[in-house]
């Protein structure tokens, strides 16, 4: 099986593909978010010669579905949907919390975490995590499903929007941009740069993919995690 990611919602452009035993046959990213929707074709095409392998040859296409930026969830998610209509290939939607998550497991070995973006107008996107230690994959933990006041939407993996100031329930490491946001407990550790890239999302799509499955294009949805995915700027207080 081989599975081509890509991810332009951390303020890049990357792509990656990788077999079912999670090796790398092509990464490429470049940072920015102003070229992303000239970038990508080219980067897929540039990944799949550098792999030797066509898009019929991809058991899967997974693309980061958010939440987090607007337009980067955007580009990601209509060049998934094109390119499975056009070659009849399913779809894998991966979390930008868990991306997070998983990054900061990689790098620093954290097993137990919080993930936060931060998601503007006063809030960022927060979801809980903890590896699973056959997989080695970073999961969502509703064990401690704790809801406050400054919680505005939940999702079956527990990802919601949380106020700034909003405290945690535990002294779990704080991990992406929107930990500074949040009120800490003493010694609370921060890992705010951490920027998943497309062989992080290309991991967890391959994982999720053996074990539930993929998606038809219309069914490869963005997940905004806001009502409103956007404001204008009057809304936002800039008029």
């Amino acid at each position: 099986m081989n599975f081509l990611a890509m991810e332009t919602v951390f303020d890049q452009c990357s792509v990656a593909i990788i077999d079912d035993k999670q090796n790398i046959l092509a990464a490429s990213t470049i940072t920015g978010k102003r070229q992303q929707s000239q970038q990508i074709l080219p980067m897929i095409e540039a990944s799949l010669h550098q792999a030797g392998l066509t898009l019929a040859q991809m058991s899967a296409l997974i693309f980061n579905q958010g939440p987090g930026a607007f337009s980067g969830i955007r580009i990601n998610t209509a060049v998934t949907q094109a390119l499975a209509v056009a070659h009849d290939l399913p779809c894998v939607g991966v979390s930008s919390l868990q991306a997070i998550a998983q990054s900061a497991f990689e790098q620093f070995g954290i097993t137990h975490l919080y993930s936060a973006l931060d998601a503007r107008m006063q809030q960022v996107y927060f979801g809980e995590y903890q590896l699973e230690r056959k997989s080695q994959i970073m999961a969502p933990n509703l064990a401690n499903d704790w809801a406050s006041e400054a919680s505005k939407l939940f999702d079956s993996s527990g990802e919601r929007l949380l106020d700034y100031e909003a405290k945690t329930a535990l002294n779990f490491p704080l991990c992406g941009n929107g930990a500074p946001f949040l009120a800490l407990h003493p010694d609370q550790a921060i890992f705010a740069e951490i920027n998943p890239d497309a062989v992080i999302i290309a991991k967890l799509g391959a994982a999720k993919f053996m074990a539930t499955g993929g998606v038809n294009a219309e069914l490869a949805l963005p997940n905004y995690l806001r009502n409103h995915a956007w404001k204008t700027l009057k809304e936002q207080g800039k008029a």
